[in-house]
């Protein structure tokens, strides 16, 4: 996609696409930067590059009020700060700029169970291996419809994730089952897209559009059927799937450290929220006020041993 087609592109707005492009900004960075000073030139029904310090103060107050989330109000207002930043070089506005601490919410996780209904409830092959690669391996939406053949090693057993989020290349797992998935779907894949494209650069699922790969837009919808054929009733994602990938191996008792990594985690703070969200570590734990009931029942065997107490 080409972000300048997004909109005209005035002078103030190719600059900060320049700004950006200097900086490799992916391309729903720019998107997102740019959708969120475009929101505020709404705000203000003029150009940014008039904005004063009572300008930007207002449109925070605005963000609340009209009901943004603050995760969303955050995301926005650093688009902002960028221009104010970067491109204006408005230090003095940029300063203006403040944002509020995020809630933190424990992960939404499918117990084993619902995992094994869900994937048995597939549409197809194409969609079971899907989602067997997102639960099975911890792999984000993008990642599963970004995968190429050449990605897949068979011979060491891994999965290489290529350039993800964060722009950085990981290796991951590649259980039997998933090979053995991917070997029935590429009997029946379609080929008439890239039947002349070399071996290792085919897309594993192919989109509607010429050389392109399935969206995840495509993939979210395939995987909502399949939520609700299953009958699950939790309002799940499709990254419910890695964060029950992360949770169940953590209750199985993996490293921490090697959960992050398979995750692609940069801080391991990340990777230790799942130790929140795991049920099966967290059921065991006995609470203190068991140990009080054993007291007890200790106390009265004892009792009634020595013959005191109520007979």
């Amino acid at each position: 996609m080409n972000i300048q087609n997004i909109a005209p592109a005035t002078p103030l707005r190719q600059r900060m696409i320049e700004d950006m492009r200097g900086r490799n900004f992916g391309r729903h960075s720019q998107r997102n930067y740019l959708n969120s000073c475009a929101r505020f030139a709404a705000y203000l029904a003029r150009s940014p590059e008039t904005a004063t310090a009572d300008d930007i103060r207002r449109f925070q107050l605005f963000l609340i009020e009209s009901g943004a989330s603050i995760v969303h109000r955050n995301r926005i207002m650093t688009g902002i700060k960028f221009l104010l930043r970067v491109t204006l070089r408005r230090h003095d506005l940029a300063a203006e700029i403040y944002h509020l601490r995020e809630p933190q919410k424990v992960p939404l996780v499918l117990s084993r169970d619902e995992i094994r209904r869900l994937l048995a409830m597939a549409a197809n092959i194409k969609v079971r291996v899907m989602l067997s690669l997102a639960y099975g391996c911890g792999l984000r939406a993008g990642e599963v419809v970004r995968l190429r053949v050449g990605d897949i090693d068979s011979a060491q057993n891994i999965i290489r994730i290529v350039q993800a989020k964060g722009r950085k290349d990981r290796n991951v797992m590649l259980p039997a089952e998933v090979l053995g998935l991917l070997r029935d779907w590429w009997q029946e894949r379609p080929t008439r897209q890239d039947a002349d494209a070399p071996m290792a650069e085919r897309w594993l699922f192919p989109g509607y559009k010429p050389s392109r790969p399935l969206t995840t837009r495509q993939f979210l919808r395939l995987f909502h059927v399949a939520v609700a054929a299953a009958g699950i009733t939790k309002p799940v994602t499709l990254h419910s799937l890695r964060h029950s990938f992360a949770t169940h191996l953590l209750e199985r008792g993996v490293d921490i450290r090697v959960i992050q990594a398979l995750l692609g985690h940069h801080k391991l703070e990340t990777t230790a929220l799942y130790t929140r969200v795991a049920t099966g570590m967290i059921a065991a734990v006995d609470s203190p006020l068991d140990d009080l009931s054993t007291h007890r029942s200790t106390r009265r065997r004892k009792r009634r041993k020595t013959g005191g107490g109520t007979p």
